[in-house]
């Protein structure tokens, strides 16, 4: 019987190291890698400006998103229902982004689009659910825009731009 209850006492202290080596692993794996931190924060971009002159211009959630790669919640963005022809700029800059006619509805609760303006993003890697994900920036000053999956229309491109709404501005066409 004493065999028998040290067997399980060590199966369970096995057991329990093998829990804490999955959850360190999976730590590592899930952050982001200071050179990746690093690659954002040193690429040129056009538009230059500190934290601080950031935080001045932009409001609290723009900052959370642009400047600190924060999510809104779904739904919540009035640009999800715009429909009229016209330009999505960057909230942060100006620069143009997106046209509504490459824009549709994803049923995610957030603006989507098959594409953006040419050469107006750059990209990015982000691990913050612990997979890599590709990172939208917009191209000018490095602002987070969101992510793209290629779960779009397949009669397009098959990309989907989900974009943060917070971190647009529309520009209805004149």
């Amino acid at each position: 019987m004493d065999v028998v209850i040290e067997v399980l006492i060590l199966n369970k202290k096995h057991m329990m190291k093998n829990v804490w080596i999955i959850v360190v692993l999976f730590g590592l794996i899930s952050c982001k890698s200071e050179a990746q931190q690093e690659e954002q924060k040193t690429m040129d971009y056009k538009v230059q400006k500190t934290e601080s002159e950031w935080k001045a211009e932009l409001t609290q959630e723009e900052f959370n998103i642009l400047r600190e790669a924060g999510t809104e919640r779904p739904f919540s963005s009035p640009l999800n229902d715009v429909k009229e022809s016209g330009t999505f700029v960057c909230a942060a800059c100006g620069n143009e982004l997106y046209e509504t006619k490459h824009k549709f509805m994803s049923g995610t609760g957030w603006p989507s689009f098959d594409r953006a303006v040419d050469g107006s993003l750059a990209m990015s890697s982000d691990r913050k659910l612990g997979y890599e994900r590709s990172e939208l920036l917009c191209g000018d000053c490095g602002g987070h825009l969101g992510h793209l999956f290629d779960d779009g229309p397949r009669e397009t491109t098959g990309k989907r731009h989900c974009i943060n709404g917070v971190a647009l501005k529309f520009i209805p066409k004149q």
